[in-house]
């Protein structure tokens, strides 16, 4: 018999920036994670820092001109506006939590410089290990908060839904054993889909299990084909593989390929520093042509390497490969994704009582391509707002319609899909590529039901079939031009046993 507890405060799927963020904010809360805190979420692994304007010369609305220019067209400028503005104070709450954010001899923040940002702008910890700093800090915070408690190893089977469709719990997978948790609003905060694809920055469990769950249990999702790929993962086959900081071509390292060749001029005016998109379909392009791709950090940084980029450098070493001294191979990876969770500026989602929050939520600020270290930023800022809302949340809702978990996809069938993914909805897509997938998905959907990472894949597959034009991070080579900016709306339908999607 399945056990039932009732919670009165925000049940949170997830526990990266984005998930902790809201369990502070709210002040009460029930966190269910995966894995042990600060191990299997993109947040503890990301290099870059924090993008926020904490400079004198910088002000918000010039973050907001750099993130709306990435988002190629389809950022909210309302989202953005309120991301900029909230930014600064939201790194300085997460430095007086105890991020040790680097700083200058007065006090000030070192800030560094990323690709298509007009200022440097970036707070960073230790050169590479923003991420880690500061959920630890965040971690400690939300350890130290009685009314906040944390359950690990437990995943999100089912969202629960009276027969009002409101969302009033989650079936979850407890140590083994499943756990109807009653609330009177659930916060999504899974992350992002990188565990969907072969080659991805982030940890394994991230593969749009919520966006799939989501999706299935009937709330608008936004912009599912727009997936960043990161142009210089290190090619040294691991899974996941490790990242090459942004902030390694900040400094001035050079893209090269095997015969030495800059390349980069030949794809971009800005080199090293064209937007993520546009770096990665160059490197995709030069390896793909036999020539290679690799990252050159000899002359830039040299001997300093181990002390201004240390997790970057002992990842290279862990291969065998000396960057002081060596060039670094590097490969686009999946390493974030721009669509999600339709929400309004507080992670409303269009479902009553669910809200969501970082990488799984769809806010309108990243647009078709996010903008270097606004990803930390969301989750701090919308994080907080979400927290706030759903604490807020007042109603309580009725029965649940079902308590069945929903399917899982086994090891060997994810590791299929991964490689599909990979080589079909990738960092170049077409209409052979993206139909052969389908007839992939569909082969796999009657043996596996409505299984959520299954949902998540077809929902990319199905947006990027239907736009056709190239924008941000979805690049069409059979349709190279971009189109008027519209966004994707959908949501999911039942028809049979088959999962499929209309246009709202």
């Amino acid at each position: 018999m399945t056990e039932r507890v009732n919670f009165d405060g925000p049940v949170i799927l997830g526990a990266g920036l984005a998930g902790l963020t809201a369990a502070l904010a709210a002040g009460k809360a029930l966190v269910l994670s995966p894995t042990p805190l600060a191990t299997g979420c993109s947040s503890a692994w990301a290099q870059g820092g924090m993008a926020a304007a904490l400079a004198a010369d910088d002000t918000p609305a010039l973050h907001a001109a750099d993130t709306i220019a990435a988002g190629a067209g389809l950022c909210d400028p309302n989202a953005v506006a309120l991301l900029t503005t909230e930014g600064p104070q939201a790194v300085r709450d997460l430095a007086a939590l105890g991020a040790p954010f680097d700083r200058k001899a007065g006090g000030d923040f070192v800030l560094s410089l990323e690709a298509a940002h007009a200022k440097a702008r970036v707070a960073r910890v230790g050169g590479d290990g923003a991420g880690a700093a500061i959920m630890a800090a965040v971690v400690a915070a939300v350890r130290a908060t009685p009314t906040i408690e944390v359950r690990e190893t437990a995943r999100a089977r089912r969202l629960l839904q009276d027969k009002t469709g409101r969302v009033v719990g989650v079936l979850a997978e407890i140590d083994g054993a499943l756990v109807e948790i009653r609330s009177h609003s659930v916060i999504l905060a899974t992350g992002g889909v990188g565990g969907l694809y072969a080659v991805t920055t982030t940890p394994a469990q991230v593969r749009g299990e919520g966006l799939g769950l989501t999706a299935l249990a009937g709330a608008t999702i936004a912009d599912p084909e727009f997936v960043q790929f990161h142009p210089t993962a290190i090619d040294i086959g691991r899974d996941p593989a490790p990242l090459a900081t942004e902030a390694l071509r900040g400094e001035g390292s050079i893209l090269r390929n095997t015969d030495g060749k800059a390349f980069m001029a030949d794809y971009h005016p800005a080199k090293e520093l064209a937007p993520r998109d546009v770096v990665a379909r160059a490197i995709h392009a030069e390896r793909a042509a036999g020539r290679g791709a690799f990252l050159d950090a000899t002359t830039a940084l040299g001997a300093h390497f181990p002390h201004e980029f240390p997790a970057v450098f002992e990842a290279c070493q862990s291969a065998g490969i000396d960057p002081r001294r060596e060039m670094i191979p590097v490969v686009p990876a999946v390493h974030y994704h721009m669509g999600g969770v339709a929400t309004d500026l507080d992670g409303r989602a269009s479902l009553p009582g669910l809200y969501a929050a970082g990488e799984c939520a769809s806010t309108g600020v990243q647009g078709a391509n996010r903008l270097a270290s606004n990803s930390l930023l969301e989750a701090a800022v919308f994080g907080a707002r979400a927290g706030h809302a759903a604490a807020a949340e007042g109603v309580q809702g009725g029965e649940p319609v079902s308590l069945e978990p929903l399917p899982d996809l086994p090891v060997a069938t994810l590791q299929v899909l991964r490689k599909a993914m990979s080589r079909d909805a990738g960092v170049i897509r077409d209409e052979a590529g993206l139909t052969r997938l389908l007839a992939q998905i569909d082969a796999l959907e009657p043996a596996y039901g409505p299984c959520p990472p299954l949902v998540a894949a077809r929902l990319i597959i199905d947006a990027a079939l239907a736009r056709r034009e190239s924008r941000g991070g979805h690049y069409r080579s059979d349709f190279p031009a971009t189109a008027q900016p519209v966004r994707t709306f959908v949501t999911l339908t039942s028809a049979d046993a088959a999962v499929r999607y209309a246009a709202e």
